[in-house]
């Protein structure tokens, strides 16, 4: 018994050491040595620099366009409008903005958030300015640009002889055809080069005239290769042509006061629950609120770890409404942890038989709301997708706190000595039923 009290207490005491370190170090980051204010802080400037802020926090520019075929183009506009997307994407990235985001508005719509970039003349050039796609003979004369290519995209071949194999499937415009015609009939058995920025990109063998402009090239060795260097030759020129429909900035200064704002009452509002919690629970509230700093701590964690994922305004309110998950699924739980207490169950069993009971309710609980943000995710754009991304972490990150940490840290508490009933809960302890 003295032994297993000993370990509690041995666990208790490296959980909450890990706690304060890490919940200094998220708040500092790292080292915390020569920061003025190392205690939680709505200074967003003493936050770790790698933790990712949204265009709305950080200041920038954003850009929203319309897309539709070009005259006379074909393909399906899905593909093309996802195509158009990757082109966009890799010119930022090429040029170092690699924290952009460039994603669907509606079903033909595009808007891309660039922060830290006030530039927005530059930033509108860059997205529209084509890449330097070439084709050349073998001897490096070049013959046919980017701006004669309607389409590529990747398929998978029909023919017999090559079955199972993905092709590049490339289609020329009305001039394109005329020349590759020409060139292929000149060059059968020989290579010709397609050349992007300067580079190599393919080099595929004519095997025989190619007179309608529409041609396959083989040699890939799977979809994703295919589908990547398909989205390069596109990048001569943009598949869908692209109508400007608004264009702002947002000031770096709004976006620190909103973000200094949003935290200032998240905490405050962190700190009455934690208050309501030990006043209505007790010891129990304690270890909720012990739970829900590791839950904050967890979650700011996997924001910067997983990739794809920006602290927005929108993602603050997804995580707000996380903690309320997490503080509801902790009251069930004591809910449950009391009723048990008042039939005159040991703790121990309280413990146990209380999380067993809550558990399908606040399963179900969690579960709807996760459904909902994974809609919110998948049908919705921009900041209705981020608020969607981070409440479904956050979901994910409650269910985790309340069902593990608040269970072994409860377990671990009752151990550690021998508790009265009313430590843990209020109201007058009745004896347990007969049955």
């Amino acid at each position: 018994m003295k032994k297993a009290k000993t370990s509690s207490r041995m666990t208790l005491a490296s959980i909450l050491l890990l706690t304060v370190i890490l919940a200094v170090i998220g708040v500092t980051g790292i080292p915390a040595i020569g920061v003025k204010n190392w205690l939680p802080t709505t200074d967003a400037e003493v936050w770790p620099e790698a933790l990712p802020l949204g265009l709305d926090l950080r200041g920038g520019v954003y850009v929203e366009y319309s897309a539709q075929q070009p005259e006379g183009g074909e393909g399906d506009f899905a593909y093309l409008l996802e195509t158009t997307i990757s082109v966009i994407r890799a010119r930022l990235s090429d040029k170092g903005y690699s924290e952009a985001t460039v994603q669907t508005l509606g079903d033909d719509g595009i808007r891309v958030e660039i922060p830290d970039v006030t530039d927005t003349a530059f930033v509108l050039e860059l997205i529209g300015e084509p890449a330097l796609l070439e084709f050349t003979t073998p001897d490096g004369t070049v013959f046919m640009t980017g701006d004669a290519v309607s389409s590529a995209e990747p398929v998978l071949s029909q023919d017999p002889a090559t079955i199972g194999q993905y092709l590049i499937s490339l289609k020329l415009n009305k001039s394109g055809t005329e020349l590759f015609k020409e060139m292929t009939t000149k060059y059968v058995g020989q290579v010709l080069y397609i050349l992007l920025d300067g580079e190599v990109l393919l080099a595929p063998k004519v095997n025989e005239p190619i007179p309608n402009g529409s041609c396959t090239i083989s040699g890939m060795a799977n979809f994703e290769e295919a589908d990547k260097i398909a989205a390069q030759i596109q990048s001569g020129a943009l598949p869908l042509v692209l109508t400007q429909q608004k264009v702002d900035t947002v000031s770096a200064t709004l976006g620190d006061d909103a973000l200094s704002t949003s935290v200032l009452a998240a905490l405050i509002g962190m700190v009455i629950i934690m208050a309501l919690l030990c006043w209505r629970y007790r010891m129990n509230g304690l270890v909720a609120s012990w739970a829900l700093v590791i839950y904050m701590i967890l979650l700011f964690l996997l924001i910067y770890l997983v990739p794809g994922i920006q602290l927005t305004l929108a993602g603050l309110a997804g995580i707000v409404l996380g903690i309320g998950m997490a503080v509801d699924a902790n009251v069930i739980i004591f809910e449950r942890f009391n009723e048990e207490v008042r039939k005159g169950r040991s703790l121990k069993a309280a413990v146990r038989n209380g999380f067993k009971n809550a558990s399908t309710a606040v399963l179900d609980g969690n579960i709807t709301t996760l459904i909902a943000a994974v809609v919110l995710f998948a049908f919705g754009t921009g900041t209705i997708r981020g608020f969607g991304m981070t409440l479904g972490l956050s979901v994910l990150v409650s269910m985790f706190t309340a069902v593990f940490v608040t269970r072994m840290l409860l377990k671990n508490l009752v151990a550690v000595r021998k508790w009265q009933p009313a430590a843990f809960t209020s109201g007058e302890i009745m004896e347990e039923e007969a049955e």
